[in-house]
């Protein structure tokens, strides 16, 4: 019987030695996994790093860039567009003016009633449109501008007694049309290319407000379009409409641009007469920016490599919301790959390039649960990752916050180079030069982290100066303010109403 019993005690002692050596050996993969994962975190946050004297650089080279922009065409990667409006709202506009916002597959009309400096905007209505994907993808840019037109008379008929056009006036219309147009004047320009799901060949090259124009007079509405625009430059006009102090304005959204005042005699390929105001608002097109001093990684050279547009928007590709969460994805799927970060298996959904939106990546980021729950949620609801680890969602958490940092950072280090552009960045003595930077988009509006370093770093990088440098949220310029163009560039300017 003691035989038994201690043989027992052989193979339970044996049997407890496997047991603690495969515990062991768990317990070293394990640590060589996480070892792994945080070596790929260690170098991703060295490369993304962006020190204060790297920003000084990216500013710079954005100062160096713009003016280079401004000399010739075609003379830096900045194409610094001359918009054609030189005179923006002052808050004295009054009247009844439309906009007609087309960017994407909805287009919205707006029909917006303006009472002067006393009541500023009286009355606003606004109809979303969808347009049929047979129409986006036609063969007949009139199916689409006639389309727009039968929706367009359709709203104007439904005018009420609190819109007022004082007779004889024709309806007056801002256009903004966020595809590529290479502007003609302040209402006429040509369609460059399709972007966003349009494929409409016999529109390219053709002027887009004599087509929309031709397609009114067909439905018979008698509208003018007094200002064709993009949705950065109406941020611009919106914004000075509110605060006179307003001189540039920035889009962070899914994508990123800015436009901002310049003097038009500091525009060297500027060849017409001098506006009487003597300003000229210039649309950057500040995505397209590149310099050796931007932090590139190994992931947005990938990310770029396999987007539709390689070697383009670099600068985009780095710091706006359409990207982010798939940088993020990146370096996931790397982690999954060589540190076994999810165990032994890839996440299948983890191979599907943006999957992670940013709004799934601020929603992680901006987690103050204990045990981050929320983190815990997305990679179960996105990436069908049913257990993960507290460590593991805090080392997302640290993903989460050094590709932000970098974006907010070096969107800083631009807004930087405009204002020294403009000779704003410095304290003047016995000068109180407020500047005001409109901006618009959700990653400003509702990634706090994002909008929190980003004002932290702009103050950073001027010091003392920053004190006269306010970046203001301004909502709409796609519609408000193209309405607003259309008043500051009225045929009518200057007359009283009847």
């Amino acid at each position: 019987m003691g035989k038994v019993v201690v043989g027992a005690a052989v193979v339970c002692t044996a049997a407890v030695c496997a047991a603690a050596v495969l515990l062991m050996r768990h317990k070293m993969e394990n640590s060589g996994k996480w070892a792994k994962a945080m070596d790929i975190l260690k170098e991703f946050e060295e490369k993304c790093e962006t020190p204060i004297g790297k920003l000084r650089q990216v500013a710079d080279a954005m100062t160096v860039e713009m003016h280079a922009g401004l000399a010739s065409e075609g003379g830096s990667k900045l194409k610094m567009l001359i918009s054609y409006v030189d005179n923006l709202p002052t808050g004295d506009e009054t009247g009844l003016f439309y906009a007609l916002d087309l960017g994407g597959t909805n287009f919205r009309v707006m029909r917006v009633q303006l009472g002067g400096k006393e009541k500023r905007i009286v009355k606003q209505e606004v109809k979303e449109v969808s347009i049929p994907k047979n129409v986006m993808a036609g063969s007949s840019s009139d199916a689409l501008f006639d389309f727009i037109a039968t929706t367009l008379v359709k709203f104007v008929a439904t005018e009420g007694d609190d819109f007022h056009l004082p007779p004889g006036r024709q309806r007056e219309l801002g256009f903004t049309f966020s595809f590529p147009v290479k502007q003609l004047s302040i209402a006429s320009g040509t369609l460059i290319k399709w972007t966003k799901g349009f494929s409409i060949d016999d529109a390219v090259g053709q002027d887009v407000v004599r087509e929309l124009t031709k397609a009114m007079e067909r439905v018979g509405l008698d509208v003018r379009v007094a200002a064709l625009i993009n949705d950065t430059v109406g941020t611009l006009a919106g914004g000075r409409y509110n605060n006179p102090d307003v001189i540039a304005a920035v889009i962070l959204g899914t994508g990123t641009n800015a436009a901002y005042v310049e003097r038009a005699n500091t525009i060297p390929k500027w060849h017409g007469l001098l506006p009487k105001s003597g300003d000229m608002v210039i649309n950057m097109e500040w995505g397209n920016f590149r310099s050796s001093h931007l932090p590139v990684t190994e992931y947005d050279q990938s990310l770029d490599a396999e987007s539709l547009n390689p070697g383009e928007q670099i600068y985009e590709k780095m710091i706006s919301g359409m990207y982010l969460g798939e940088i993020l994805r990146r370096v996931l799927c790397r982690m999954a790959e060589e540190a076994s970060f999810f165990d032994d298996y890839v996440p299948p959904k983890l191979k599907t390039p943006f999957i992670l939106r940013t709004q799934d990546m601020s929603a992680m980021h901006h987690d103050k649960s204990a045990d981050l729950k929320v983190v815990g949620d997305k990679l179960k609801d996105i990436l069908e990752v049913p257990n993960s680890t507290w460590k593991m969602r805090k080392i997302i958490v640290e993903l989460c916050d050094i590709i932000t940092s970098r974006g907010a950072r070096l969107s800083a280090a631009g807004i930087v180079g405009i204002l020294k552009k403009l000779g704003r960045d410095t304290l003047k003595d016995g000068e109180k030069q407020r500047s005001v930077i409109a901006v618009d988009g959700a990653l400003f509006e509702h990634y706090t982290k994002f909008r929190n370093c980003m004002e932290g770093t702009i103050k950073e990088l001027l010091g003392d100066a920053a004190e006269n440098i306010v970046v203001k949220l301004s909502y709409d310029g796609s519609g408000v303010g193209a309405a607003l163009l259309a008043a500051s560039h009225s045929q009518y300017l200057g007359l009283k109403e009847s």
